[in-house]
This record gives C-alpha cells, sequence and structure tokens, in this order.
C-alpha cells in the first residue's frame, strides 16, 4: 500500500512568482496540482526580451506555460499578473481568485526580488535596492497574508499559508544585507501571523531553502557554485526546485495538521538545528 498525503484535492492555491522556468514557484505550482489542487499561478508578466536565453530558446511563455502545466495534469488554473507589494493589485488577485473559483484554501508567498545591486556591503547600498528588496520581499508577504488571511476568517474554515523564505534570513552573509533582512523578516512575519491566525484554524509555515537549481544561481560560474557547495553542504549537492515543493505540499495536506508557526530548512544540511 502506497502513502499518500490527503486533503488537497478540490482545494485552491494561489502561488505567487511562479512564472520562471527554473524556479521554486513553478514547481510549487505544478505539485499543488498533482496533489489536487486547482492553482493560481501569478508573475510580474515579464516579457521575452526579459526572460533568460534557456526561456527564450523553450519557447517559454512565463506564467502562461506554468498554467498549461497545471492544465494537464487535471486541473483548473488561472494565470495572473501581480505585484503583491501593491495593494489594489493584491485585492484584485483575491477577488479574480473568488470570482473563478469561489474560494482559496492555500496560499504560497514565493515572489520575490530579482538578484540585482541589492549584493552590495551595506556602505555601498543604494537606498533605492533596500526598498525595492523589502517593498517584493517583506511588503509583498505581508499584504498577501492579510488579504488571503481576512478572506480565510471570513469563510471560517481555517487555511494554509506558507511563506518561502531562505536560509540566508538566518545566514545573514556580507553582501546580502538587505535580502538577508528581508527574508528574517518573512520569518519573524510568519511566527507572528501563526500566533494570532492559530485560533482561526489558519496554519502559517515557512520554508528556508538553500542553494537550490534555480536561475538564481546564474550570477556565479557553476565551477564557483561547485567549490561552494563542496566547502558549505554536507550532501554535497544543490537542491532540486522539486525537492522544495515535497516539503510545500507536506505542510499544506492534512498530513501536517498540527504543524504551524514553523521555519524549516531544506539546505542540504548547511544549517543545522537552528
Amino acid at each position: 500500500m502506497s502513502y499518500q498525503l490527503t486533503g488537497l484535492d478540490g482545494k485552491v492555491a494561489v502561488v505567487t512568482g511562479a512564472g520562471r522556468m527554473r524556479s521554486i514557484g513553478r514547481q510549487i505550482a505544478v505539485e499543488l496540482a498533482r496533489a489536487g489542487c486547482d492553482v493560481v499561478v501569478t508573475g510580474t508578466g515579464r516579457t521575452p526580451a526579459h526572460r533568460p536565453a534557456d526561456e527564450q530558446e523553450a519557447g517559454w511563455r512565463d506564467i502562461e506555460s506554468v498554467a498549461d502545466e497545471v492544465r494537464a495534469l487535471g486541473r483548473r488554473a488561472l494565470p495572473v499578473v501581480c505585484d503583491v507589494s501593491e495593494p489594489d493589485q493584491v485585492d484584485a488577485l483575491l477577488a479574480g481568485t473568488l470570482e473563478e473559483f469561489g474560494r482559496v484554501d492555500v496560499l504560497v508567498n514565493n515572489a520575490a526580488a530579482s538578484r540585482g545591486g541589492d549584493r552590495a556591503p551595506l556602505l555601498d547600498l543604494d537606498v533605492a535596492d533596500f526598498d525595492r528588496v523589502v517593498r517584493i520581499n517583506l511588503r509583498g508577504t505581508f499584504l498577501m497574508t492579510q488579504a488571503f488571511a481576512r478572506a480565510f476568517v471570513e469563510r471560517g474554515d481555517g487555511g494554509s499559508i506558507l511563506n518561502i523564505s531562505s536560509i540566508g534570513g538566518k545566514l545573514s552573509g556580507p553582501g546580502t544585507g538587505v535580502y538577508s533582512a528581508s527574508k528574517a523578516g518573512v520569518q519573524s512575519l510568519t511566527s507572528t501571523a501563526a500566533k494570532e491566525l492559530g485560533k482561526h484554524g489558519i496554519r502559517v509555515n515557512a520554508l528556508c531553502p538553500g542553494v537550490t537549481a534555480t536561475s538564481r544561481l546564474d550570477d556565479w560560474s557553476p565551477e564557483a557554485w561547485e567549490t561552494y557547495v563542496r566547502a558549505n553542504l554536507p550532501l554535497g549537492r544543490v537542491g532540486e526546485p522539486v525537492e522544495i515543493a515535497h516539503a510545500a505540499v507536506f505542510l499544506a495536506s492534512d498530513q501536517a495538521a498540527w504543524v504551524t508557526g514553523q521555519c524549516w530548512n531544506i539546505d542540504g544540511g548547511q544549517l543545522t538545528v537552528r
């Protein structure tokens, strides 16, 4: 007899920041669909010119391609362009989800600022880069949590919120000051939300991925990443997005019904215990 997760068949999940071909968000959306969810997939509406070469070569269509993958698994999909840092767009996303599906059960806050000038020493960090990262990573997570948790409370049937943080929020390495601070903020927000929303049957957790094979690794050479991995990860390899997605599906399932307020590392052993 095989072991199966339960409680997701026929549910509706919203996954933000899920349009990139090599990404955690895409894989979470697909695995939630595989578990039985209809999925709302959001992204920033990148044009082909703003997509990496491998996406252009593959004819990747951002959130439309992810929506097609969801539909291929027999589930309904709704692709929505949304800036999670803008309250009006968050409200429109919630309204559109309820209009299309009539309910929402799972929220995955995965949208995050792309790497850029923020990866700099604090003394050289431009305030515009600081504001951009905090606006998307932390403000966006707050706005989405607030809006969708209100809908969960109004319906009165609980819900699950999963925030994608990072071990960077625990490591706080040099040159990653605002990124690390924003992800530490996501972890703190997760704790507060879990404590406030538990009485409504709403569970709030976070995942903290380590080095994962997404397009975010493109800023270093493969050789540099290999050196870093050998030096820091006991399991000796980068993680795959689907491995993060498996944990996400578990946390949304009935089998995690007594798990809330947690920030789990999924990092090949780079961090242990904490």
